[in-house]
């Protein structure tokens, strides 16, 4: 065994076990109010990869966890005066516990394989009338995964690009024409992409999902209390973040 390949399997059980130590840390979640809302983001596997963040290792659906959730937990506090818990709230959609959240986050979807389980009990989610942000992913490969994923859970149900005059855009906040780029600071996402938003609606209408594609609406929200942070792009971030909840809240 020559010194690259040691180099190699010496690199992947340093990431392993750092894998192991993060999600060791995940389990240990913040005490959860039952009568406060809670943001739920949605854990997905994804045992042998992760991104290196600093010294951390950290799987795809946890980008930005836990100070984006934070952060807009006080800004949805104190724009709206719902009683809301301070930190989200780790689910997956294997466990039956995703059912007492009613709006979860879920992000980096260019890596979602649900499992069938995963996949029964997001429909189940759904049309139950939970409401689930997509976030932060680009790319028409991710893009590809992501409606393929959802084929798999509607058969006969199609994302459809959102028309600005959705109630979604103007349900507390009027962002109709309010367009956020992509994030330029911390993140991997380029200024030229061109954000779009989809969703998927129930037999009576009703939203089940917005689709944040080319952009990363919850990298503002972690990095708002950076000075390199645009302010202005970041309130718009905050402004669609409320929408999304207000509009899950009230239909």
């Amino acid at each position: 065994m020559n010194r690259r390949m040691i180099g190699w399997l010496c690199g992947g059980l340093l990431a392993l076990a750092a894998f192991g130590l993060w999600r060791a840390r995940a389990q240990e979640q913040p005490h959860v109010v039952p009568t406060k809302f809670t943001l739920a983001r949605i854990r997905y596997s994804m045992p042998n990869f992760g991104f290196f963040r600093g010294r951390r290792f950290e799987p795809p659906w946890s980008h930005d966890y836990p100070r984006s959730e934070r952060n807009f937990s006080k800004i949805l506090a104190e724009v709206t005066k719902i009683d809301v818990n301070s930190d989200g709230h780790i689910v997956s959609f294997d466990s039956d516990e995703v059912f007492q959240y009613p709006i979860a986050y879920l992000c980096e979807v260019g890596f979602l394989d649900l499992s069938e389980q995963e996949r029964r009990n997001m429909g189940e989610y759904l049309l139950r009338g939970g409401f689930l942000i997509v976030d932060d992913f680009r790319g028409e490969q991710a893009f590809y995964n992501f409606r393929e994923q959802m084929r798999l859970v509607f058969p006969d149900r199609v994302l459809e690009e959102l028309p600005r005059t959705h109630p979604i855009f103007n349900c507390f906040y009027d962002i109709s024409n309010v367009f956020p780029p992509p994030p330029p600071v911390y993140s991997r996402y380029e200024r030229s992409l061109i954000p779009q938003y989809f969703g998927m609606s129930d037999d009576r209408g009703r939203l089940m999902m917005v689709v944040d594609y080319n952009n990363d609406l919850s990298d503002y929200w972690e990095w708002s209390d950076d000075p390199f942070q645009p302010i202005a792009e970041t309130n718009e971030a905050y402004k669609y973040g409320v929408n999304y909840v207000m509009y899950a809240l009230t239909h």
